[in-house]
Parts: structure tokens; C-alpha cells; sequence
């Protein structure tokens, strides 16, 4: 059986964007406090978070050629711009307020972990956390709260940031993944199916567990009773809106044998995103 690869005709192209980050403070997504600690608990994520998804790829990028080779150096590109970003976003979270150094420890500690188990590891983690990113596009879209679209009283340009990471998340999803087929490519298709769906069991728990405990963290700051935070936070991403409860059937493709995350081709659904934001960035 031919092993899949991304699409020969899906491109890549690194786009240097800058957002104006003003209106970041307080509940800034549509005056939702809710939402706002969710949306910050990710944000917080990711400055750390990239970086380590780019290391894992620069580990193997000597060992990769012709399309998926110019496919690394552009995701690494991508993703150090959606660090810097995000850095910017999170610098207008009071942190007289929220506990934001605390989560921030939790996250590096959390990083540093993954980073001692060397670069295999660092890849595994990588590809599916990358799953879980580019799982935004599609969950950002029919997303509402009480009827409202989710992002419709955010600041525009808060409002692009977020859909412009998402469309650049879509658009690179499959390269950590090619990577890992290809340093896997003598493997036994079984050993590398154990492999990944056993990693993405144990990334989904924490994942999912850690963005609660960070956005229960910066709810307890405006207010909530702890137990309040913690069922407030675990509504929003399981019940309404679901923020992750929508993508069940996209994380569970995961575990298809021969797998791969172009299978789910919604190129279409990002045409228009990308469209906008290739125009903006060719400005």
C-alpha cells in the first residue's frame, strides 16, 4: 500500500502579518469572559508551543528533500510568526490580575518535558497537537453562543488574527506528519500505528486537561467560584458552543489505518480566508 502525502497542489506560503493587539484586554472576545479564558488559555500555548513544533521539525529537516523539504521551511516560517503574535496578544492579559506567570510555568514545564525525551518525541507531540490546531479552521466556523456567531462583537482585527492562524494552521497541518512518515518509512505500518494513536490518547488527555485547568485559572481571577470556572470552562468546550466537542469526528479519523490528515480536505471551506489574507500580505 502507497503510503499518502500531502497533495502535490497544496502550497504553503508564509504571510507577515502584524495585528493590532489593543483591544486584547479584559473579555475581548464578544464580552464573553467565558470564551475570553478559553481563547487566552490557547493563546498562551502557543508562543512555547510553536517553537517547540519547530524544533521537532528542524531536527529532521537533512533528512527530508524536494517538496516536503521547501513544505518544513515554510511551516517554520508560519509558525515563529504565529509565535510572535500571540506573544503580543498575551502581553495585554493583566497580569496584576491573572495568573498568567503561573500558567506560563506550568506550560514551560510541560514543554520541557517533551523536550527531554528528544526529537522523536518532540515530532509525536508535534503531529498531534497539530491535529488538534488545525481542527480551528473548522470548528471557528457555525461556532455560537445563544444564537450569535462566536467572534461577531470582537474587535476586527482580534477577529482576523485568530481566523488568519487558523487558516495557516489548515494550510501546513500534514508537514510535521509527512515528516513523521518519512523517518518512520522503514517502520512496520502496525508499529507505526500503535505508535501515533497511543501518543495522540495521551496528548488529547493532557492537552485538553491543561487548557481547562489555565482557563478555570484566569476565570477564578474575574470571579468564579473554582468549581464554577472548572464547569463553566468544560461547557464551552464540550456542551455549547464545543468548542472541542464539534470536532469529534475529525480527532477521531486519527485512528483510521493509513490515516492522514489531508483526508480530511477542506481546502474549500479556507479558499476564501486565503484568498483575503495572500492579498493582504502581498500589500
Amino acid at each position: 500500500m502507497t503510503t499518502k502525502r500531502t497533495p502535490d497542489d497544496v502550497t504553503i506560503l508564509p504571510r507577515d502579518l502584524h495585528f493590532d493587539m489593543a483591544a486584547g484586554s479584559g473579555p475581548w472576545l464578544d464580552g464573553n469572559m467565558v470564551a475570553t479564558a478559553v481563547f487566552n488559555a490557547m493563546s498562551l500555548t502557543f508562543p512555547d508551543g510553536e517553537r517547540l513544533f519547530i524544533d521537532a521539525v528542524k531536527a529532521y529537516r537533512s533528512e527530508v528533500s524536494g517538496k516536503l523539504a521547501q513544505d518544513v521551511k515554510d511551516f517554520i516560517t508560519q509558525e515563529a510568526i504565529h509565535s510572535r503574535e500571540h506573544h503580543l496578544l498575551n502581553n495585554q492579559i493583566d497580569r496584576t490580575k491573572y495568573p498568567v506567570a503561573e500558567i506560563e510555568a506550568a506550560i514551560n514545564e510541560n514543554i520541557a518535558l517533551g523536550r527531554s525525551g528528544g526529537r522523536f518525541r518532540m515530532l509525536m507531540a508535534t503531529i498531534c497537537l497539530e491535529h488538534f490546531t488545525a481542527m480551528m479552521a473548522d470548528l471557528m466556523i457555525g461556532l455560537d453562543v445563544d444564537g450569535v456567531p462566536l467572534f461577531s462583537k470582537t474587535d476586527p482585527a482580534l477577529e482576523r488574527l485568530w481566523r488568519w492562524h487558523a487558516m495557516e494552521e489548515t494550510e501546513h497541518k500534514a508537514v510535521a506528519y509527512d515528516v513523521f512518515l518519512e523517518s518512520t518509512s522503514d517502520w512496520p505500518a502496525l508499529t507505526r500505528y500503535v505508535r501515533r494513536s497511543l501518543s495522540m490518547l495521551i496528548i488529547t488527555r493532557h492537552f485538553t486537561e491543561n487548557i481547562t485547568q489555565y482557563a478555570a485559572k484566569l476565570l477564578v481571577a474575574d470571579g468564579y467560584d473554582p468549581k464554577d470556572a472548572t464547569r463553566a470552562v468544560k461547557a464551552f468546550l464540550w456542551k455549547k458552543p464545543a468548542l472541542f466537542g464539534k470536532g469529534w469526528k475529525v480527532w477521531l479519523s486519527w485512528f483510521k489505518p493509513g490515516f492522514h490528515p489531508w483526508d480530511h480536505d477542506n481546502r474549500d471551506v479556507m479558499a476564501k480566508w486565503k484568498e483575503e489574507f495572500t492579498l493582504v500580505a502581498a500589500e
